[in-house]
């Protein structure tokens, strides 16, 4: 049975999942409503799997912008529509299962399928393998279909200012009471270096280096690093310039050396001596060489004031 597109639209909106869920629940005994209801949930899996693949590519293309990744991302949407709408992936039996309803199949009945037993599998590996196989046979020939690895399903997933703060806020706490500021200045220092999280550099076989503060390797630097083309300003004039910088295991390593980066480093000393004050403090890494960009404190500052994050912030403050 084909899928209403409107209906299977909802999978993609994740306010809707309750309402799902909901359905599902109100309507055991209904088979058309828990088909419908599955093949929302399919969609789901689908975008949600789209993006994953997304994330683990390897580099980045040379025309790849914010807008360029929001267009991709409604393309993705939409071939998740598409896919459950024509019937979706096969994972619909099983998903019905889940929700309480009942199909007549060979795993049902213990059959022998393609000559080896099998026996109902429901962990997310079984949705995710169904769903990787079946995108690699329909996906349009621009949709590059990577393997997930391990640390592509378990990284976090930084792809909006809202899940940017949300997933570092603590560490970004963390780190700010070691030095005296507040989260918001951190993270807004790591969102200006990393375009909200979209731009974290990437190493040589596409794992990302964690870097939220674009911290340079340099001689003192005796950990793992990554080579990156950065602009720098010399005398006022931007010049293209390939550089050597850090690279750490996790997000957490990140904020951690940005403290010792800080600390240890006498230059900076004046500008942890304002802590206290926001804007003087950005002010003052700014001035001691923190960046070569002529605006780059202002860029903080326009961040760490904007609405987003203030509201952002705010909600974590007290939730």
């Amino acid at each position: 049975m084909a899928l209403n597109t409107e209906i299977v639209q909802t999978a993609l909106d994740s306010k809707g999942l309750a309402e799902l869920r909901r359905s599902a629940r109100a309507d055991k005994n209904d088979q058309e409503t828990l088909r419908q209801v599955a093949g929302q949930f399919e969609s789901l899996f689908v975008n949600m799997m789209l993006k994953s693949m997304r994330q683990a590519s390897l580099a980045e293309g040379i025309f790849d912008s914010s807008q360029s990744d929001m267009y991709q991302d409604m393309s993705d949407q939409q071939l998740a529509v598409d896919l459950s709408a024509k019937g979706g992936l096969g994972l619909q039996d099983m998903i019905i299962r889940q929700l309480g309803g009942h199909v007549e199949s060979k795993l049902d009945k213990g059959e022998m399928v393609n000559s080896a037993p099998v026996r109902p599998a429901y962990s997310p590996d079984v949705y995710q393998t169904a769903i990787l196989n079946k995108v690699s046979q329909t996906a349009p020939k621009e949709v590059e279909v990577t393997q997930i690895n391990t640390e592509s399903k378990t990284k976090l997933s930084l792809d909006t200012p809202e899940s940017f703060v949300q997933q570092l806020w603590s560490m970004a706490k963390q780190a700010a009471d070691k030095i005296g500021v507040k989260a918001e200045v951190l993270l807004s220092q790591a969102a200006l270096e990393t375009g909200w999280g979209k731009h974290v550099i990437n190493k040589s076989d596409g794992q990302s280096s964690h870097n939220l503060f674009n911290i340079k390797a340099d001689s003192r630097w005796q950990g793992d690093l990554v080579t990156k083309g950065t602009v720098e300003y010399r005398d006022g004039i931007a010049v293209k310039e390939q550089a050597q910088f850090r690279s750490y295991d996790s997000y957490q390593d990140s904020f951690d050396d940005y403290v010792n980066f800080l600390q240890t480093q006498p230059r900076y000393r004046q500008a942890l001596e304002q802590a206290q004050n926001p804007e003087a403090f950005i002010e003052g890494l700014h001035k001691a060489g923190y960046a070569t960009d002529p605006n780059y404190a202002d860029k903080i500052k326009q961040i760490m004031n904007s609405d987003t994050l203030a509201q952002i912030s705010q909600e974590l403050k007290y939730s």
